[in-house]
């Protein structure tokens, strides 16, 4: 999840000095990049959730999840960005322009949120849609049980499975399955002034 806390204009290598000075992760699309920020609870403990069963569902086995501290980039598009979850399967490529960033992610995950669903949905997935590797792209609705999974069917065409509340969510690309009831399982409950700005990444 990504919102931007003012634009900033820098080439890729002040992009990479910037994240590699502050500490800070931020989200990189033609020569405009702005910060990552935090979400709420609730998305943090589906995140959390997921997190855990990919872990199990997966060791042992040559794929890995990574979290949103795992960079993704598309060279194609001139996109940096850092999905909630990823998976990738094999050796990790990485991108000859960022060497922390890799580019062969089969799954990406995002929990969504009200201030970036439009970009998640929109122009963050034209841009996934590059990555030759990819073919499953996950939406997560955090506030109520509804996952949408889509999934390559070739020729530039993606097919979606809707999954809600006794669901058994699957991916795939992965040959894995797992419980509506898990992603949500204890969620804490969000004070009703919580929100987020509204702000978005704008152009694709």
């Amino acid at each position: 999840m990504a919102l931007p806390a003012g634009k900033l204009s820098l080439t890729y290598k002040d992009y990479l000095a910037l994240e590699a000075e502050t500490g800070q992760r931020y989200e990189w699309l033609r020569g405009e990049a702005w910060m990552m920020a935090g979400g709420t609870l609730r998305h943090s403990a589906v995140k959390f959730n997921l997190a855990g069963e990919l872990y199990v569902a997966l060791r042992g086995r040559p794929c890995r999840a990574y979290d949103s501290d795992a960079k993704t980039r598309v060279d194609e598009t001139d996109l940096s960005t850092y999905p909630d979850l990823s998976v990738v399967c094999g050796p990790v490529q990485r991108s000859p322009r960022d060497r922390h960033a890799a580019t062969n992610p089969i799954v990406l995950i995002e929990v969504l949120s009200s201030g970036t669903e439009r970009w998640d949905r929109g122009g963050k997935f034209h841009h996934y849609r590059h990555l030759n590797t990819l073919q499953n792209y996950v939406l997560v609705n955090p506030d109520e049980p509804r996952v949408e999974v889509f999934t390559r069917a070739g020729d530039g065409v993606w097919e979606l499975r809707v999954y809600e509340e006794g669901d058994r969510v699957v991916l795939p690309a992965i040959d894995i399955t797992i419980d509506m009831e898990a992603i949500y399982a204890d969620l804490p409950e969000e004070p009703d002034d919580e929100g987020e700005a509204p702000t978005q990444p704008g152009s694709v």
